[in-house]
C-alpha cells in the first residue's frame, strides 16, 4: 500500500477542479455537507492529501482501474479499522456520488464500482424500554439546574416524539411555538420542514428549559459545561454521551436511537390496541418504508416465541 500511496502522492499535483467538490456540495442541508465533508476528509487522510480537493483528484486523475483500485483499498483500510459496515457504504457512497457528478459536468467518461458492504438486515427494535425510560427521566429531575433542565426536555422529544439525535441538535429556538405546542424540524433524508404537535409533558418541559436558557435566537440545546463562555450548540455526540451516561447510571445499555425504537415500540402497541394500522403509525415515526415499521410490529408480538412454544407443548 505503500508504494501506491507513493504513486497516489505524484498524482495530487494535478489537483481536480476547485468548483467540483463545491458544486457537489452545494443545493445540500447543512447538516448533510457536515457529513459528507467528513467523509471527504477521511478520504483525505488515506490518500495523504492535503485537501479534499486534492484527494478528489487522486481519483479523477488516475483513469477508471487505478480509481476503482484505490477506492477498493479504501475500503479494505476501513475494514480493518473495525467501522461499521454502514459507515464504510457511507463514504463509499460519498466517493461514488462525487464521481459520478465528474462524470455528468464531463471530466470523466467512467463510474466507480466499488461494491457496498453487506449490511444485516435490522432487527433490534427493543431499545431501553418504557421502564428504564421513566427511570432516566427521575434520574435528570434530581438535579434542578441548568443542565437538569435541558437534559429533561432532550429525554421528552428523544422519547415522546421520537426524535433522532441529528434532528434534536440541529432545532433552534426559532422552532419552538409554545402557544401552537408545534416544533418544526428537518427530518431525516428530507428537504424540507415539517411541524409536530406536542404532548403537553414535552411542552412542559420545553417551556422549563426555555426559562432557563433565554429565549434569545440560536440553538435550542446547548452545551453545559464549566468551561467560560463554552455553551455553543450541543453536538449528536454530546447527545449520544449524555444518554449512554445515564444508563451506565441505572446499570443498562442504552444509546440515543434506543429511546427513539422504544417509542414507536410504544407507539405500536397503542395503534393494535386501538385498532390503527401501521400507515398511521408512519404519521408517528416519519419511516418512509412500511416495512420497517412492520418489524416493530413483529418483533412486539413474538410470533417466533409463540409458535415455538406451541411447537414444544406438542412433545
Amino acid at each position: 500500500m505503500d508504494t501506491q500511496l507513493t504513486t497516489i502522492q505524484a498524482d495530487l499535483v494535478v489537483g481536480a477542479p476547485p468548483a467540483l467538490v463545491a458544486a457537489w456540495l452545494s443545493g445540500r442541508s447543512e447538516k448533510t455537507v457536515r457529513a459528507y465533508r467528513r467523509d471527504l476528509e477521511d478520504f483525505s487522510c488515506f490518500v495523504r492529501a492535503e485537501s479534499i480537493d486534492q484527494a478528489a483528484s487522486a481519483l479523477l486523475g488516475r483513469g477508471q482501474g487505478p480509481a476503482n483500485a484505490l477506492a477498493l483499498a479504501y475500503k479494505h483500510n476501513l475494514k480493518e479499522r473495525g467501522l461499521q459496515p454502514t459507515t464504510t457504504n457511507r463514504r463509499l457512497s460519498a466517493l461514488r456520488s462525487l464521481i459520478k457528478l465528474a462524470r455528468t459536468m464531463g471530466m470523466i467518461p467512467w463510474a466507480l464500482d466499488v461494491d457496498n458492504e453487506k449490511v444485516q438486515a435490522y432487527r433490534d427494535t427493543r431499545g431501553p424500554g418504557l421502564d428504564n425510560v421513566r427511570r432516566m427521566l427521575e434520574l435528570v429531575r434530581l438535579r434542578r439546574d441548568r443542565k437538569g433542565w435541558r437534559d429533561e426536555a432532550i429525554l421528552r422529544l428523544l422519547y415522546d416524539i421520537g426524535l433522532r439525535e441529528g434532528e434534536l441538535v440541529a432545532l433552534d429556538v426559532e422552532d419552538v411555538d409554545t402557544e401552537a405546542s408545534r416544533l418544526t424540524i428537518l427530518g431525516k433524508g428530507r428537504t424540507q420542514s415539517e411541524a409536530l404537535t406536542l404532548p403537553s409533558h414535552t411542552l412542559a418541559a420545553l417551556a422549563a428549559w426555555l426559562a432557563v436558557r433565554g429565549l434569545e435566537s440560536g440553538p435550542l440545546f446547548t452545551r453545559c459545561t464549566r468551561a467560560a463562555g463554552d455553551e455553543g450548540r450541543l453536538t449528536p455526540q454530546g447527545v449520544y454521551d449524555l444518554i449512554r451516561r445515564l444508563g451506565q447510571r441505572l446499570g443498562f445499555a442504552v444509546r440515543p436511537h434506543g429511546l427513539r425504537h422504544t417509542s414507536i415500540t410504544e407507539a405500536v402497541k397503542a395503534a393494535s390496541r386501538t385498532g390503527a394500522d401501521l400507515t398511521e403509525v408512519m404519521q408517528f415515526s416519519r419511516h418512509k418504508d412500511i416495512r420497517t415499521l412492520a418489524l416493530y410490529r413483529d418483533n412486539e408480538r413474538d410470533m417466533q416465541g409463540q409458535l415455538a412454544a406451541m411447537v414444544a407443548a406438542g412433545v
